[in-house]
Order: C-alpha cells, then sequence, then structure tokens
C-alpha cells in the first residue's frame, strides 16, 4: 500500500541513487557502484534514513525481473548456444573451487561440518542479476565473454540450487537423498526442454500477430515473463531465470523491428529507471556489521577467498579452451559478484536451522549468525568490487588487441557513456 513512508523512502532513493550513479559515472566508474552506496548512506549502516520495509524489498525483487527479462533481450540465444562448453566448464571451476575454499576458511575459524557446507555453498554462488547489470554498463554483454558469463552464471546458479538441495536433504537426514537430487535433476531438465519449445514454436507465432494498441505487445511480454518465472519456481530454480529465458526469445528477428523496439525501451526504462536503482540500494539492507576482530577476521578472508575461488576456478574452465590469461582474467572477475541467490539461500539454511533446533532435530545451527552475517557482508563487498575489477581486467585485455570485437563493444559503450 502507498502510504507518506514509502513515497519518501522512493523519493529519497532514486535522488540519491540518480546523483552517486552520475559522479560515479563522471570519474569514468560504474553507475550501479554510486546505486549501492546511496543504499548504504541512506540504509542502516550509515545514517539509518531509509527502512528496508517489505513494499522496498518487494520492489527491488521486481528490479531483479526486470533487470533480468531485459538482459535477456539484449543476448543472442545462438550465442549462447554456441559457447554451452565453455560457459559449463567456467561454471564448473567457478562451483567447485569457491565450494571448497569457502568449506575450509568456515572450518578453520570453528565452523562444524554441516556450518562450513553451507558456507562453502554460499561462496559458490554467482549473481546472475548483479553480472548482468555489470556487462550492461560496459557495453560488452554481447560479446563472446559476455556470453560466456551469462552462461555460466546460469549454470551456477543451477549447480547451487541442487547442491542445496543435497545439503538440505543431508541435514534433515543424515543422509543424501539421491531420489529427491534425482527429481530434481528431472525438474530442471524438463523446465529447460519446455522453454525451448515455447521458444521455438509458441513465441513466434504470437510476436508475428502483435500490434502496440492500447499496450498489447508490452502485455504479452509481461505474460511470457511471468510464465517462465512461475515455471523456473515450479523446477526449483530463481524466477529470475525464468525471466531471463523469456526475454531471450522475445527477439528481434521474430516480430516487427518497431514492436521490439518498443518493448525493449519500455523494459529498460522500468528496469534501469525504477527499479534496478532500488534493487542495487536495497543491498545495503542486508549488512549487519559486529565490531569484532574475530568476526572482521574471518569476513575478510571468507571475502578473499570467494574472489580468488572465483577468479581461479573459472579462469582454469575457460583456459581448457586455449584462451590467453587475461581474457580467463575478465570472466573469472565477471563471475565474482554475489547477490540475491546468495542471500536466499543463506537466509533458507538460516531458518531451516532454527526449525530443526527447536525439534531438537540437530544441537548446533546450521548457520550462525556470525557466519550469516559473513556472507551478507562477504557478497555486498564482491558486488561493490566487481564493476571496478572487471573494469582494470577489460582494460588490460584490450591494451595489446584494440580491434577485438569485445573491445569494440566495451569502447562504444565508453564513447557513450
Amino acid at each position: 500500500m502507498i502510504n507518506p513512508q514509502l513515497v519518501i523512502n522512493l523519493l529519497l532513493i532514486l535522488t540519491v541513487a540518480w546523483v552517486m550513479g552520475d559522479l560515479f559515472s563522471r570519474f569514468g566508474l560504474p553507475i550501479m557502484l554510486g546505486q549501492v552506496l546511496a543504499g548504504v548512506v541512506l540504509g542502516p549502516p550509515l545514517l539509518g534514513l531509509v527502512s528496508c520495509s517489505p513494499a522496498i524489498v518487494l520492489m527491488a525483487d521486481w528490479g531483479m525481473f526486470f533487470l533480468m527479462f531485459y538482459s535477456g533481450m539484449e543476448m543472442d540465444p545462438k550465442e549462447l548456444s554456441e559457447h554451452i562448453w565453455p560457459s559449463l566448464a567456467v561454471a564448473l571451476g567457478g562451483f567447485v573451487l569457491p565450494f571448497a575454499v569457502g568449506y575450509l576458511t568456515a572450518s578453520a575459524f570453528g565452523g562444524t561440518l554441516y556450518q562450513s557446507l553451507f558456507v562453502g555453498l554460499g561462496v559458490s554462488i554467482t549473481a546472475i542479476a548483479v553480472q548482468s547489470a555489470i556487462l550492461h554498463s560496459m557495453r560488452i554483454n554481447e560479446s563472446e565473454l559476455g556470453h560466456i558469463i551469462i552462461g555460466a552464471a546460469i549454470a551456477d546458479d543451477i549447480l547451487s540450487l541442487m547442491g542445496l538441495s543435497v545439503l538440505l536433504g543431508l541435514a534433515k537426514t543424515g543422509t543424501v537423498q539421491f531420489v529427491d537430487l534425482s527429481i530434481v535433476i528431472l525438474k530442471v531438465i524438463a523446465f529447460f526442454g519446455l522453454t525451448i519449445l515455447l521458444g521455438l514454436f509458441v513465441v513466434p507465432k504470437v510476436t508475428a500477430k502483435l500490434h502496440d494498441r492500447e499496450g498489447k505487445a508490452f502485455t504479452f511480454a509481461m505474460v511470457s515473463a511471468l510464465t517462465m518465472a512461475y515455471l523456473a519456481e515450479l523446477a526449483g530454480l530463481h524466477v529470475i531465470i525464468g525471466a531471463f529465458l523469456a526475454g531471450l526469445f522475445v527477439r528481434k528477428e521474430i516480430m516487427d523491428k518497431n514492436i521490439y523496439n518498443t518493448i525493449k525501451d519500455r523494459f529498460f526504462g522500468l528496469s534501469y529507471g525504477f527499479f534496478v536503482p532500488i534493487f542495487f540500494a536495497s543491498l545495503a539492507c542486508h549488512l549487519q556489521f559486529f565490531w569484532d576482530w574475530r568476526f572482521i577476521s574471518f569476513a575478510l578472508t571468507l571475502t578473499l577467498v570467494a574472489i580468488l575461488g572465483k577468479l581461479i576456478g573459472c579462469g582454469l574452465g575457460l583456459a581448457i579452451f586455449r584462451r590467453n590469461p587475461w581474457e580467463c582474467t575478465v570472466v573469472g572477475l565477471g563471475m565474482s559478484g554475489r547477490g540475491a541467490v546468495e542471500l536466499v539461500v543463506a537466509a533458507v539454511v538460516l531458518q531451516l536451522g532454527d526449525e530443526l533446533m527447536s525439534t531438537h532435530m540437530i544441537t548446533e545451527p546450521l548457520l550462525t549468525g556470525a557466519q550469516f552475517s559473513g556472507l551478507v557482508l562477504m557478497a555486498f563487498i564482491t558486488t561493490l568490487i566487481a564493476p571496478l575489477s572487471l573494469r582494470w581486467a577489460v582494460l588490460r585485455t584490450c591494451l595489446p588487441d584494440e580491434k577485438a570485437a569485445f573491445c569494440k563493444l566495451w569502447k562504444q559503450g565508453i564513447d557513450t557513456s
């Protein structure tokens, strides 16, 4: 419900995010960095002027939703399919190594077996919505490396959700539930199979008859996005994966160019003009900080191994395909940002731990408050530095070969920003 407090919160968030984003842009820094810091200034970490009300959280969720649909529209499904093997290799390396180093870090700081496993899982996740925004802001989302990063981020999220299913079953029963895992895998396969069928055979027939009177084209795009989001949820995946795939199949090759541009413009305005600044600013709402040396050392160590784990794991996955070290670095840093999915997983684990402890099924929580806060702080810091580190890596990559298609896209982004 709209009330004066909500209006004031939105006014503050959008105004400060706009000003700080513009300020960062003038210094050649990503706009999203200013939006994240706007949340830090306005939210609980500093001034506390903006509260994380259910309405703000809901708008932040819509920010992810619209951002992922728009990102899908800018991607080429053929390009994604052509780079499926590098994407899978990057995702596997970017899941296994961070999981291992996260587990070892939590164990070194006194975590139990389950706590260490769940911390490792939290470290292994890549935030696809964050990565999409970063790649778009640098204009390299349509490049070959951009397609590899997005494809790997989707596969990484699927691996993480499968891992969550295994660990939750292990925590509840003490054994790995192979039946439950098999059901999860079958659901994921069925979801992608149905998505391909809808995208190839149903969507083109509908879009051929679209017109934009009374906003019907936009309504169709929303219906497509919501349908795919619901199917993704049924498959045990995050709704934003469904939104991304819906955007992927609403492409200009199968509809009138003017209608496609109208849909794209409206989603761009809704996402980057309204909901996305709220999404990035709201990340600060999850920040909790304890002035305790043990917590600070744990959080900083976890952040460091999270970055290095993604950088090395994803880089090695791409190196198999004989890519040069700087391209491997771009992909590794491009996969290092965390965000929504990681926070959702951590919250689910925390809630389950409380439930199991209340029934005396376990004696230690699955995640302690300090471990949860460490994961949240790690997610925030990696989101904050991801665009800066990626920009540095892209610059280093383009110095020896400025004529490469990847570098031309990035240069165009600089010239138009």
